[in-house]
């Protein structure tokens, strides 16, 4: 399973990232309090969604720790915002490894448990986005997660997948979840940095036609034949119309009697 120690160090980066990223919203006015609840919701909600889908105990729940860990690192990240701030890609950076950290716990969790690779994935991204979704809502801000112009959940499914086929290989979990962090990190802040980005959604205008395809000429003699040709009909022209007289063609002589 898990051990303390890497769940903790999920919880705390969240916690202080979500802190962080609450503290520039100074129009806000949040207090010590708003900013400890944002950052606990961050440090929390990947660990409470993947429990959730797992169907087993709550992590958070079962030690005094993560309470401890997480209410500690959101108030330094709140007191220490000015500092931080000052090196603006820092926050990045943790989100970046927040989000790489929840994905490797939750899909390694996810195999130990016998879940199959897909489903296993499936649960690790889901448990790498859950705190920034919350991040969202607690700030009524738009969902990061659903807007161009973030790759959380394609850094977190390379990362995750790349896990998944490492373990399916018997590599060690230590190794397949640094090498699948490593990915993460590297997929979320390339993105920042170049400006990576899927398209954005469109329907479809218009279909495309299919091509015509041609008939083949048919030889003469097997073409029908639509009507008199001209030949026919220019002979039945010239041909002299025949009045018949009385008594012609009957066979019989002229009677009186026909007059």
């Amino acid at each position: 399973m898990i051990p303390l120690w890497a769940d903790l160090l999920a919880v705390g980066i969240g916690a202080l990232q979500g802190a962080l990223f609450a503290a520039q919203f100074r129009d806000r006015r949040l207090d010590w309090l708003g900013v400890a609840i944002i950052g606990i919701a961050v440090g929390f909600g990947g660990g409470l969604l993947r429990d959730l889908l797992l169907n087993v105990p709550l992590a958070t729940l079962q030690t005094n720790w993560y309470v401890l860990v997480a209410t500690g690192a959101a108030l330094l990240g709140m007191l220490l915002e000015r500092v931080f701030s000052r090196v603006s890609p820092f926050i990045t950076v943790l989100d970046a490894l927040t989000i790489g950290l929840f994905g490797a716990i939750g899909t390694t969790k996810a195999l130990a448990l016998g879940l199959p690779e897909v489903a296993a994935v499936f649960v690790g991204v889901l448990a790498a986005v859950g705190g920034s979704i919350l991040r969202d809502l607690l700030l009524n801000l738009p969902i990061a997660l659903m807007h161009v112009g973030s790759l959380y959940a394609v850094a977190a499914a390379g990362g995750s997948g790349l896990i998944a086929v490492l373990l399916a290989f018997d590599a060690p979990v230590f190794l397949a979840a640094t090498l699948g962090v490593a990915l993460t990190v590297a997929i979320r802040m390339l993105s920042v940095l170049l400006g990576w980005s899927l398209p954005e959604q469109r329907s479809i205008e218009r279909l495309p036609r299919m091509p015509r395809i041609p008939r083949p000429a048919m030889p003469p003699r097997l073409r029908p034949r639509s009507g008199p040709s001209p030949t026919s009909t220019t002979q039945e022209s010239a041909r002299p119309e025949r009045r018949d007289t009385p008594g012609e063609g009957s066979g019989r002589p002229e009677s009186p009697l026909d007059s």
